[in-house]
């Protein structure tokens, strides 16, 4: 029988599908990890002070 040829080309498609199909996972975990939904309304909120700073509490009224 015929041995599989194994060409270059073809190892380095293969190498590039491997590291893209990685890549994916790590974009779709990283996706997970900074899902908002669920959250509190008090925890998305941001205020902004009298010098235009983001701060997460409120200004002192």
């Amino acid at each position: 029988m015929a041995k599989k040829k194994e060409t270059y080309s073809k190892r380095e498609k293969e190498k590039k599908r491997i590291r893209q199909r990685l890549d994916k996972a790590e974009k779709k975990e990283k996706r997970k990890a900074s899902n908002d939904k669920g959250k509190p309304l008090e925890e998305m909120l941001a205020y902004v002070d009298e010098h235009g700073n983001l701060s997460s509490t409120p200004p002192p009224k």
